[in-house]
């Protein structure tokens, strides 16, 4: 008998135990407590123990051993909770986006040549044209590029679709229009649900709103690169616009000068395309015998042709870009004459100068824009470099970041005077660009200079007299050849 009693109390123990992990894993159900044959329980304390949470009523369990099993099996016993997995970027279906039409058409097609299958000829490439003329003819692209990716490859391989040059996905009319928002929906939600594996999906477009849904489904779903074009009226841009031509020479195994370099990005502004045709015309001309003509009339006697001999070739040594190089390759635009101009007024260069100038009369520039457009600035950037590098001890630097950076560590007040930009941050490049050649100034020369033009811009509104002759005038007592007590006079026979 006292054997049969205690398997009963074992048996009724392993109940009780059961009766807890099934209350631990039903968090909103009461505990059931059997009462224990060691121990007289109350019904009053039958019911504060009703109300113990199941973790209490584990840790009430006596013995080790079946606290433990409680624990094991109680965890054993949690329901798994669902876990949302966000959708990550398919390798097959990439972007090719942004302002800069340049770069964005040559990665577009560098990626259509990389991904086309080898072997496969024009079966493993479709070209959708993605230039329309009007909503119709997008939304019919669009579903165009639809059933080209719902349609299988020939011969079990894989195939690339490509969306060139699609122009519907700006903030146009055409863009607006339903027609096109809707089969965008719908090549949208097909993107969503994935292509398959066989298919290889690339778009590119240059004009594209990040508004709307479609460009959404693109980063969610897609690999997006995006570039686009540098904005000359921020702070900066220069420096990026460098390590763009830097990126793109050393592929043509060019090397520039830094002065070189500084021309260069100023008269291509930053446009990849433009860099790209130019580095083109450079690398032609190392390479060959071809001698350019001089810009704007101007004899190329300080060129230096690249260096022909047999131990000069681009695996020995790397072609060295020079200012006089860029100037007579590069072409100038009606920026690129101004820039020349002020270039010219720093590097007191008299003769080139007063060509330029005589070129922007004879191109229809007035006489005023170009007093107020290229000689003032350059004289006033002159004079602003010349008392930030007196009055505060600045070094003539070798470059014009050099410059940018011993400004910045300028208090604000000594900064508050300098010309903005539209963004309003301080217009360091070209401050840095006067730096260079401030040191071939008097300051009293310049705040005379700074008078003549005050006298011209008068002379100009008020008078009759000869333009060109006037601007002359201003550059001359500019360009007035030093003294040797380092006073300048006037060029004599100008």
């Amino acid at each position: 008998m006292p054997d049969d009693a205690a398997r009963g109390c074992n048996l009724l123990w392993v109940a009780h135990a059961s009766g807890v992990l099934v209350s631990a894993s039903r968090r909103n159900s009461s505990p059931l407590v059997l009462p224990s044959p060691h121990s007289n329980q109350t019904e009053e304390k039958s019911a504060i123990e009703g109300t113990r949470s199941p973790a209490r009523e584990t840790r009430a369990l006596p013995g080790t051993r079946a606290h433990t099993l409680s624990m094991v099996a109680a965890r054993a016993m949690k329901p798994a909770m669902p876990k949302t997995k966000a959708k990550t970027p398919s390798a097959n279906i990439l972007a090719v986006v942004g302002s800069d039409e340049g770069e964005v058409k040559r990665v577009a097609a560098e990626l259509a040549g990389n991904l086309m299958p080898p072997g496969a000829g024009e079966f493993g490439l479709d070209v959708i044209d993605g230039a329309a003329d009007n909503a119709e003819q997008a939304a019919t692209r669009i579903r165009s590029t639809i059933e080209a990716l719902q349609t299988l490859p020939f011969f079990g391989s894989t195939k690339v679709v490509w969306l060139k040059n699609a122009n519907f996905l700006g903030d146009d009319q055409k863009a607006r229009s339903s027609a096109v928002q809707s089969a965008l929906e719908e090549f949208s939600k097909m993107l969503d649900r994935g292509i398959g594996s066989e298919v290889t999906f690339l778009i590119s477009a240059t004009d594209v709103d990040k508004r709307r849904g479609f460009y959404k489904t693109l980063v969610k779903r897609a690999e997006v690169q995006v570039f686009d074009r540098l904005d000359s009226g921020r702070a900066g841009w220069e420096e990026e616009a460098g390590e763009i031509v830097r990126r793109h020479a050393k592929k043509r195994k060019l090397q520039f000068d830094d002065d070189a370099l500084d021309l260069f990005v100023l008269l291509t502004g930053g446009d990849t395309r433009q860099i790209e045709n130019e580095l083109e015309k450079i690398d032609t001309y190392c390479s060959t015998d071809f001698q350019p003509v001089g810009q704007a009339g101007v004899p190329s006697a300080k060129s230096k042709a690249v260096d022909k001999t047999p131990g000069h070739t681009p695996k020995t040594a790397t072609p060295g870009v020079t200012v006089d190089l860029v100037r007579e390759l590069v072409p100038l635009s009606r920026a690129g004459i101004i820039f020349e101009l002020s270039n010219a007024l720093a590097m007191r260069d008299l003769e080139l100068a007063l060509t330029l100038v005589r070129r922007l009369l004879d191109q229809g520039e007035s006489a005023i824009g170009i007093l107020l457009a290229a000689i003032v600035p350059t004289i006033r950037n002159l004079l602003l470099a010349k008392d930030l590098m007196e009055g505060h001890r600045l070094q003539r630097p070798h470059s014009p970041f050099q410059f940018i950076s011993a400004i910045n560590r300028l208090p604000p007040k000594a900064t508050e005077h300098l010309p903005r930009k539209k963004d309003g941050s301080i217009n360091a490049y070209a401050l840095g660009i006067a730096a260079q050649d401030a040191d071939q100034f008097e300051t009293d020369q310049l705040i005379d200079a700074m008078q003549a033009c005050l006298e011209a811009n008068l002379q100009l509104v008020t008078t009759q007299l000869d333009h060109e002759l006037i601007l002359t005038e201003v550059v001359v007592k500019l360009l007035g050849e030093r003294t040797t007590v380092g006073r300048f006079c006037e060029t004599p026979g100008v």
